[in-house]
């Protein structure tokens, strides 16, 4: 059963809050629901589950990890089609943990978080919602990476007289076929809808300020046999391992090793190479910086898009719009119906983080103003009892994010484990432990090709640090952060005359 919105919270107060119903809130909940200990919420702001995979529905969405290993290891396998999911068969992967695991009855949609704030004389965060205020002891912020688009600030964007829509806002049903079409960026979302858009457009315009690193994505349907072994878990389970420690060799092309390093290029380099006859196209598609420090893209048909007549590849940037014509930075102008923006998200400076106040009224943007810091990657200091998923340096650039999402929610698990054996009413992740975990990162971050091979958004633009990504390892992050210890924690205990946690 799909959960049904609700007009209002069934309950006021519980143990925990989800903030988010994507791949880490429903993880979250998946957790809390069969340990049946504390009471929980999970709130989210749409109609319905599943996060980035519900909000892009744009043609060709897909994922460039494989399906065994972008998905919950503490589930039973799913009978997947292909080597790389889609966008529509990993949304309803997550719905399908919703009703088999019995979430429903713990998720709020179109249940918008206004505020959250700590009371600290109550110990219990407070949250203003669409649907009323709701009260928990712990507070799990689950909104992700990539929940709000980043539009950029085009000259006359506004005057312009067709349709303007971001790839994480697609709608249904403005093409019909045979507009002028034009796609801002050559990303992870753009090397996927561009070939897409290009069969149906008069005239396809991509506009490239950088051209990415593709390699050949090869990805197949599995075989009914192939479908029927998956599906054994101990068969699915080794395959997930197998995954994820042939992902995490990538590593060392991240920390400009050789020969690792030089054969992703060359790798990369002999696709386009392959794929690109014409040698000035191919000088323009060629980047001029490290390989690895922006995202590696996976595609078969982005090159041969380029080159369909009715293609024009454009190497320089969207610089202004006036009604109908769109200029580029190159001073080449375009005669446009429709403007794809494929510009990622506002993913160093979550929005959300402005709608949350810790102790002294404090809010997390506040907090974060130099970038996102943290400790574990989970806890952040000034906010006790609140946990952050898949937030400061919690991702991969090489590997799978819901790995690093189940080493977290050990982490929290774990966490609310010591709340309850030891009766504690708060905890909060010490300044110095933060700082600490802070130059850890820092350190480990110096030598790699996201510090040293270019600007890319997984660095933060005010202080120049590596806040989005671990930099290391899958399997590292799971050993320095998958267990929760409370040593750097300032622990308050409870008066004499309180209880235990609320049931």
């Amino acid at each position: 059963m799909t959960p049904q919105p609700r007009t209002a919270p069934d309950e006021v107060e519980v143990d925990v809050v989800i903030v988010g119903a994507g791949f880490a809130g429903i993880g979250m909940a998946t957790q809390l629901a069969r340990r049946a200990r504390e009471s929980f919420v999970v709130i989210e702001r749409a109609d319905a589950v599943g996060g980035t995979w519900r909000d892009n529905t744009y043609p060709g969405i897909a994922c460039d990890i494989p399906a065994h290993l972008y998905s919950f290891s503490f589930r039973p396998p799913a009978d997947w089609s292909t080597l790389y999911p889609s966008g529509a068969e990993i949304q309803r992967y997550l719905q399908q943990t919703v009703d088999d695991e019995g979430l429903g009855g713990h998720i709020r949609l179109r249940c918008a978080l206004d505020e959250a704030r700590w009371d600290d004389a109550a110990a219990r965060w407070v949250l203003a919602t669409g649907t009323g205020e709701i009260r928990a002891r712990v507070l799990v912020m689950a909104v992700g990476r990539l929940s709000e688009p980043h539009m950029p600030a085009v000259e006359g964007l506004e005057s312009f007289t067709g349709t303007v829509m971001h790839t994480a806002g697609w709608r249904d049903g403005v093409l019909s076929g045979g507009e002028r079409i034009g796609v801002v960026g050559t990303g992870a979302s753009a090397v996927q809808v561009i070939p897409y858009l290009a069969q149906g457009a008069d005239e396809l315009v991509v506009f490239s300020r950088t051209p990415p690193y593709v390699v050949p994505r090869e990805d197949r349907r599995f075989t009914d046999a192939e479908r029927a072994e998956l599906r054994v878990p101990e068969r699915a389970r080794a395959r997930r391992d197998e995954l994820l420690l042939d992902a995490d060799k990538a590593f060392r092309q991240r920390l400009g090793l050789r020969p690792d390093i030089d054969d992703i290029r060359a790798r990369a380099l002999g696709h386009l190479n392959r794929q690109v006859g014409d040698p000035a196209l191919r000088a323009a598609l060629t980047p001029d910086y490290e390989i690895g420090c922006k995202r590696i893209l996976l595609s078969d048909d982005f090159y041969p898009t380029l080159q369909r007549p009715n293609v024009v590849f454009e190497a320089s940037a969207l610089d202004s719009v006036a009604e109908c014509k769109a200029q580029a930075v190159s001073g080449n102008t375009y005669d446009l119906d429709v403007l794809v923006m494929a510009t990622g998200f506002e993913a160093t400076r979550p929005p959300a983080a402005a709608r949350i106040r810790g102790r002294d009224a404090r809010s997390l943007d506040e907090h974060w103003a130099d970038g996102m810091v943290s400790y574990a990657s989970t806890a952040v200091s000034g906010f006790p009892n609140m946990f952050v998923l898949d937030g400061p340096n919690a991702a991969l650039g090489h590997n799978s994010a819901i790995y690093m999402i189940e080493t977290q929610l050990d982490y929290v698990v774990g966490a609310l484990d010591f709340l309850a054996h030891s009766g504690s009413r708060s905890l909060e992740v010490t300044a110095e432990a933060e700082a600490g975990y802070t130059r850890e990162i820092d350190e480990r971050s110096a030598s790699t090709v996201w510090l040293t091979g270019c600007n890319s958004w997984y660095v933060d633009p005010r202080s120049g640090r590596l806040t989005l990504l671990w930099p290391g390892t899958a399997v590292s992050f799971r050993e320095r952060n998958g267990t929760f210890d409370p040593a750097p924690y300032a622990i308050v205990a409870p008066p004499r005359n309180e209880g235990g946690p609320h049931r």
